[in-house]
This record gives C-alpha cells, sequence and structure tokens, in this order.
C-alpha cells in the first residue's frame, strides 16, 4: 500500500511569502543574477539554444538549463522579469516536496521526520536567500534529491528504476549546474555499503555505471551538438574548461581548508544555533546510527570535506546540502525535543536591536554606504523573537516556532535593507539610457570588466564595446567619436556632469561623452 505524503502547507506558504518579500524588498542584482538573465536574454534573441552568448561572444561558463527554462517560461507569457523569478522559488518547492518523500523512504515509523525536514530545510538562512535568488544551486540541488531518491529505490530492491532516476538526475544535473552533481550523487552511491548492509555490491555499482554513463549520454545529446556549432574554442570550454579546468582552478589556494566553519551558524541559522538539536545527536551517536542517517551523513560529510580541499570557495556550494543537514535534523527532532528555544531568539532579539540602534544614523565604516534604515523591521525582529520564546516553551511547537523566527529574521534583514539595495543594485534606469543611445545609433563602451549586466534591463539588441583599461580609452574614441563610455567613478566637487549617472553598488555609473571625459582627463 502507497503511504500518503503529507503535503507541508506551512513551509511552503513560508516560501511564497519570502519569495514575495525577496521580489519587494530587492532587484535582480548584479553581477550574477543580471548576467544570466542577460545570457537568457540573448538566446531568445538569437533563437539560438544550442551555443549560449553573453555580450556578443560565446559563453561557456555555464550550461544551458537554466536558460532553456527563462526562454520556455518567456515563450509562454512573453519576455518579462518575474517569470526568472519565480524560477528557483518553483524549484525550491520541489525539493521540499522530494525531501520530505526522502524522509518517508528512510524512517517510515517516523512521521514527524519529513515535517521536520520540511520546517528546517524552507526557513534555514542559506536555503531561503538562495530559494529567491536567480542562480543555479537550488536547481542543483532539485536533481541531487531525485538522485538520492533513485538510490534508495534501487537500494530496496528495484535497481532499474532506481538506477533509471539516477541516471536521469545525473543528465540534468549536468545540464543544470555542471559535473558536481556527481559529486553530490556518487559519493553516498559508493558509500552504500555502509548505509545499506547486504547489498550485492557487484550488481550495485554495475548499475551505478550504467547510470553514470546514461546520465552522460542526456548531457552530451546537447554537449556535441553545441560543440559542432559553437566551435573548437567552445566545446575546448564546455568539455575541458568546465570541468577538469575548473577544479584545477580551485585549487588555487585561495582559502583556507576551515574558511567554512565559522560561517556555518550563520549559513545554517537559526537550527545550529538550537542547543537541543546538539543534544540530541549527542543521544543518537551513543543509541547508534540508523541506516537513514547513515545515508544522510554519506551524502553530507564527504561532500563537505571536498569543498573544505577546494580552495575556490563560495558560500553557495553548500547550498545542496542543506537538505541532507535537515533530514538529519529532522529525524532527530522527530521525537519532542527538550528546551527551550531562548538561545537563536537571543540572537535574534539581539540583532532586532541592533537594527533599531543604527537606523538613524546608518552604518559605519565598510558599511557607510548603508543609510536612511527604518527602525520598524528592528522593532518587529524583537517582537518575533520574544513570540518564538515564548511559544517554544510548549515541545510540539517548537520546531514550527523556530522555523518561523528564521524566515521573520530574513524577511525583516531585506526590508531593513530594501531602500539601499534598490538605490545601489536597480540598474535599469541606465540600461534605459544605454538603450536610447544605441537606438540614436551611437556607440556606446563600458570601462573595466563587463557582465553583460545591462543588456536585458534595456533590451539591448547590440553588444557594448568592451574597453579593460584606461589605455583602451583614446584609440576607441578616435574610431567612434560621437560614442558614449560607460564609467564607474567615485564622485568629485566641481566635475564636469555626465549625461546621465546613477549609484552602482559602491560607486556612481556615469555616461560620459567624448568632451566631458576630456574634461575629466581621460582624453587628450
Amino acid at each position: 500500500m502507497l503511504r500518503r505524503l503529507t503535503f507541508p502547507l506551512g513551509p511552503v506558504l513560508l516560501l511564497a511569502i519570502l519569495t514575495a518579500v525577496a521580489v519587494f524588498a530587492r532587484p535582480l542584482t548584479p553581477i550574477d543574477e543580471t548576467r544570466y538573465l542577460s545570457v537568457a536574454w540573448e538566446m531568445w534573441l538569437r533563437g539560438d539554444h544550442l551555443v549560449l552568448f553573453k555580450n556578443g561572444e560565446p559563453y561557456s561558463h555555464k550550461p544551458p538549463l537554466l536558460f532553456w527554462l527563462y526562454n520556455l517560461g518567456w515563450a509562454l507569457t512573453g519576455v518579462n522579469e518575474w517569470w526568472p523569478r519565480l524560477v528557483s522559488p518553483l524549484f525550491s518547492l520541489g525539493c521540499l516536496l522530494l525531501t520530505m518523500s526522502l524522509a518517508r523512504r528512510l524512517w517510515p515509523q517516523e512521521s514527524e521526520a519529513g515535517c521536520n525536514a520540511a520546517w528546517i530545510l524552507a526557513s534555514g538562512l542559506l536555503w531561503m536567500l538562495f530559494s529567491t535568488s536567480g542562480m543555479f544551486d537550488v536547481m542543483l540541488t532539485f536533481f541531487a534529491l531525485i538522485g538520492a531518491r533513485g538510490l534508495l529505490i534501487a537500494a530496496g530492491g528495484n535497481a532499474r528504476n532506481g538506477f533509471t532516476w539516477l541516471a536521469f538526475a545525473i543528465g540534468f544535473g549536468v545540464l543544470a549546474k555542471g559535473p558536481v552533481v556527481l559529486l553530490h550523487l556518487l559519493t553516498v552511491a559508493v558509500l552504500a555499503p555502509w548505509w545499506r548492509p547486504g547489498l550485492q555490491w557487484k550488481r550495485w555499482y554495475g548499475g551505478m555505471l550504467l547510470a553514470v554513463l546514461g546520465g552522460a549520454a542526456i548531457a552530451l545529446a546537447w554537449a556535441i551538438p553545441a560543440a559542432i556549432q559553437g566551435g573548437d574554442d567552445y566545446a575546448r570550454m564546455i568539455f575541458w574548461g568546465q570541468t577538469a579546468g575548473r577544479v584545477a582552478d580551485s585549487f588555487a589556494h585561495k582559502r583556507a581548508f576551515w574558511w567554512y566553519l565559522p560561517l556555518l551558524p550563520l549559513l545554517f541559522f537559526p537550527w545550529l544555533l538550537w542547543p537541543a538539536l546538539w543534544r540530541r545527536l549527542v543521544e543518537m551517536t551513543r543509541e547508534g546510527l540508523d541506516h537513514g542517517l547513515r545515508f544522510c551523513l554519506a551524502w553530507l560529510l564527504p561532500v563537505f570535506f571536498v569543498f573544505s580541499l577546494i580552495s575556490g570557495k563560495q558560500i553557495h556550494y553548500l547550498v545542496p546540502l542543506f537538505p541532507a543537514f535537515a533530514l538529519i535534523a529532522g529525524r532527530l527532532l522527530a521525537r519532542q525535543p527538550s528546551g527551550g528555544l531562548w538561545l537563536p531568539a537571543l540572537v535574534a532579539g539581539a540583532s532586532g536591536a541592533g537594527m533599531v540602534y543604527f537606523a538613524p544614523d546608518g552604518l559605519t565604516g565598510k558599511l557607510d554606504l548603508w543609510e536612511n534604515l527604518p527602525r520598524w523591521p528592528g522593532a518587529a525582529l524583537v517582537l518575533a523573537a520574544t513570540i518564538a520564546a515564548w511559544l517554544g516553551r510548549q515541545a510540539h511547537r517548537r520546531v514550527a516556532s523556530l522555523a518561523l523566527l528564521g524566515a521573520a529574521f530574513f524577511a525583516l534583514v531585506q526590508c531593513y535593507v530594501a531602500e539601499n539595495l534598490w538605490a545601489r543594485y536597480d540598474i535599469r534606469p541606465l540600461a534605459r539610457e544605454i538603450k536610447k543611445l544605441q537606438d540614436r545609433g551611437v556607440p556606446v563602451a563600458n570601462h573595466g570588466d563587463y557582465h553583460a549586466q545591462y543588456q536585458f534591463f534595456g533590451r539591448l539588441e547590440r553588444p557594448i564595446d568592451e574597453l579593460k583599461t584606461p589605455f583602451d580609452i583614446q584609440p576607441w574614441f578616435e574610431k567612434h567619436p560621437d560614442g558614449v563610455l560607460i564609467l564607474y567613478v567615485t564622485p568629485k566637487p566641481g566635475e564636469v556632469a555626465p549625461l546621465f549617472s546613477q549609484p552602482y553598488i559602491g560607486e556612481e555609473a556615469v555616461l560620459l561623452n567624448a568632451e566631458q571625459l576630456r574634461a575629466r582627463g581621460y582624453l587628450r
């Protein structure tokens, strides 16, 4: 008999509210989100779904699935900004359901484990941040979860069905974010004799090999035609530069082995700050690990260790590990945890008080670009922490209460800085001015690294010239005397006014013609 999967209404509503807050509290931000939108926009303009382009040049840094999904949505709804903002939340919803499905398979007798895991997944700070961002990591997590479910199906006796799902997950995981999906799936697959003793290892590893080959066939169905159409350089980059080349670059000794460790309490806030979780972990270690906990640890620990070895660390690399953490924590908390929520509530309340304190004058030092901060989000966070601590006195409410506190923290911090985010990261005004210039036939160039951030928001149909160094400015204006340059500066009193200016992150983005550049000393 099939066991019914309870719909996680509370976590889903939480995800919907957080998505709405993100849409209203912050724009799609440079550099990453705007770059990926622009790649999708060029795919739309060209009608070419094999070779990716950024600012008119082949773009081999990412695989195509996210851009295909953006274009699919635009084909149904027209080109807009709101559809790309829904893609990650929709994958996050899928991850919630898959996480509960995994919990049901791992601990069929512990109905609370899956519900707890859904609350924990929906409210972890790292997960909330990337569930509402236009990035690849939640999509990668979705396919990693499908692959993990396939492994459990195969280990349960239905090898053909399970390894078919694993092949599907590998293939589409590669199309989502590249071969890194193999790290998330093959580590737990290789360690299967530890978490599921008694497997016929020859049959198991043979099925695993067939699944890898099947996944490779799915990925190659795009990669081979794209390589043929894109030419030798493009082929070399998608087959080598984005696999072995990236791995080699990751060991360039940029960040220490322990870099992730001090960030974990923040990235996994509020759950790692709850003493009850640590007490239950100690108790479970003494009692012995069941096969479900072993499965999750075989996923979580080896991958975290590998990411710690790689020196080119980024916080979003840990996103696909969050469901494994949520499953472990959900299982540990399945029996009503003892102890209140005093520590995470205290941290949240102190953060809210700090927000109120800094609101009148803004933040200082390296954060002095944040100003005009409202008091009400900090006051609301203090209230939310107080309510969570009060509700946490009752054991059956503690998991949901802590989840709501984590979500309130994330939402209110966004509201706190929303005005500044829109003022400094909304590049649409400048993009529209560039569009007006191009429509009049005026050549436009960008000084410094250009990440195609203006292409989508300006609906630009021509590339912007890229001038890498100050020495490139003079030759370019000799060829384009009527041109306009995008420059990023710190404003100085008495300077000649630009054609257009707006705040851009911590600087000012300005449009300058030859006469204005000459007055500022950039041209002879």
